[in-house]
């Protein structure tokens, strides 16, 4: 029993010793990692409770353009971007408010709109989305040159040819019937077979005398 209380009394000056020594340390690191739990579950709520803020702004936002009120869409808008702006829901947003105010007739708002998502948009599909619809906005405007400048930033693989066949009607609109054929041809050739859409742009080109097909085999 002595030598059993001995090895007892031996073990605890051993903790003793061992807490003496490193106590503090892991005192501050459970601490430490406490602190980090408690931050990032407070985040991921601050995070949960902005999102769900940004949701119900965008719904207003929604129901604005649904109901063909600009005003109102332009308020949920500026809201959202003023409070939520890091939100896929202010990125989505843009689009929406652009196509509210282009259905009242406010070209600048709606370029306003969809310049904001070029210059601050994260999600790539989107910014690519507002990069063509802005040119086409600034097409129509006589606005050339930025319309061009729109189109030159890299875009996912996929918008590249849509970017090249904007490019097209803002060349042809300057009058540049050949530097147009190019950015035509590029288009239709990037484009997937099965992309009705690329029939309209082989359309495009036989209204100009090169239809795709001849201009291939010209080449061979």
């Amino acid at each position: 029993m002595a030598t059993y209380d001995l090895e007892q009394q031996e073990q605890l000056e051993d903790v003793k010793h061992f807490w003496k020594k490193y106590g503090n340390l892991i005192t501050w690191v459970l601490i430490l990692a406490l602190a980090a739990y408690a931050g990032w579950t407070g985040y991921r709520y601050w995070q949960q409770k902005r999102g769900l803020a940004a949701a119900g702004l965008y719904e207003e936002l929604d129901r604005a353009v649904q109901a063909g009120d600009a005003a109102k869409a332009s308020k949920a808008f500026d809201d959202i971007t003023a409070n939520y702006a890091g939100t896929t829901y202010a990125e989505q947003g843009a689009l929406l408010a652009a196509r509210a105010q282009l259905a009242a007739s406010k070209d600048d708002a709606a370029r306003a709109a969809l310049q904001w998502e070029v210059e601050h948009g994260k999600n790539k599909d989107l910014v690519a989305i507002a990069r063509l619809r802005l040119a086409g906005l600034l097409m129509d405007a006589k606005q050339y040159d930025p319309a061009l400048k729109a189109l030159e930033a890299d875009m996912p693989a996929g918008f590249k040819p849509l970017a090249d066949d904007r490019r097209g009607d803002v060349l042809m609109a300057q009058g540049k019937s050949a530097e147009a054929i190019k950015a035509y041809e590029a288009a239709w050739k990037d484009m997937a077979p099965t992309v009705e859409y690329r029939r309209f742009v082989e359309g495009k080109l036989i209204a100009l005398g090169h239809a795709p097909q001849a201009s291939a085999a010209a080449s061979n």
